[in-house]
């Protein structure tokens, strides 16, 4: 069997998700089935993504080598926030 594309395995999820948000209760005959296919279709988007990344990167060099800013509510950006509060040593408070 080929590989699925990165559109039909993006539908898979898509399905899948639909089937467990549209359930009233859980379907425990299915959900094995439902977990599976739902992990294969997701490696296949994340490959196909880091695989695109990385042409990308390559195609364009240097001049989209941005750096990341930490998502939300990750470690770096507790510990970025926390390092922008002891930077005041006025001890005046901000308003």
């Amino acid at each position: 069997m080929a590989t699925p594309t990165f559109r039909q395995a993006y539908g898979v999820l898509q399905q899948h998700a639909q089937t467990l948000r549209d359930q009233v209760e859980p379907n425990i005959d299915d959900l094995l089935t439902i977990v599976t296919e739902s992990v294969a279709a997701y490696k296949v988007c994340k490959d196909r993504i880091e695989a695109v990344e990385k042409a990308l990167e390559k195609a364009l060099g240097d001049t989209v080598a941005l750096p990341r800013e930490p998502a939300r509510g990750s470690k770096a950006a507790r510990q970025a926030t926390a390092l922008d509060e002891d930077d005041d040593d006025s001890g005046d408070i901000p308003f």
